[in-house]
């Protein structure tokens, strides 16, 4: 079973070594990861808007190849987890594709965005944004949290995630 690993570890400094990991994680559970950054692309000649549209293109290539995914939800640069990964969560459902997902914050949607702001703030009880949750669920796992001491190389979670995948369902 090949498992596309959405989140946004693809911005770590040490990306490639936590992809890695990641990828050998899953090959003790006899599943094979897919890291975003598998990607072998020559990007230099191109425009930086021709290097997004080529990366974005080769990502959805990679996820169609996939037939799952474990998507880290851990908050990136705000309240709620990376947009890309939110697009990629939607992405895989929308192909019918199971989607299991973790974060490394286990404090709630509604406790992290209260006060961003003037707008109403979702209070659902939820790790993220209900259609991320919704999706999730609908795959038929809920999403693992936990507090980790360094929420983007903790993979503790994560390793749930494996396991659960790998585990027969009865």
């Amino acid at each position: 079973m090949r498992v596309y690993l959405a989140g946004p570890d693809v911005f770590h400094p040490d990306a490639l070594a936590l992809g890695q990991r990641k990828k050998d994680i899953c090959a003790d559970f006899g599943l094979t990861g897919v890291f975003p950054l598998d990607n072998d692309l020559d990007l230099q000649r191109l425009p930086p808007h021709a290097q997004g549209m080529a990366i974005f293109h080769a990502n959805t290539k990679l996820m169609d190849g996939c037939d799952t995914a474990i998507a880290n939800m851990t908050p990136f640069r705000g309240p709620s987890c990376d947009p890309g990964t939110a697009y990629e969560i939607g992405y895989m459902r929308g192909m019918g594709k199971l989607v299991l997902a973790y974060s490394n914050t286990a404090t709630l949607f509604t406790d992290r965005s209260t006060g961003l702001d003037s707008l109403m703030v979702e209070s659902f009880g939820m790790v993220d944004n209900l259609m991320l949750d919704g999706a999730v669920v609908t795959s038929g796992f809920d999403i693992l949290t936990q507090d980790a001491d360094d929420p983007f190389t903790d993979l503790t979670a994560f390793t749930d995630c494996v396991r659960r995948l790998a585990s027969p369902k009865p």
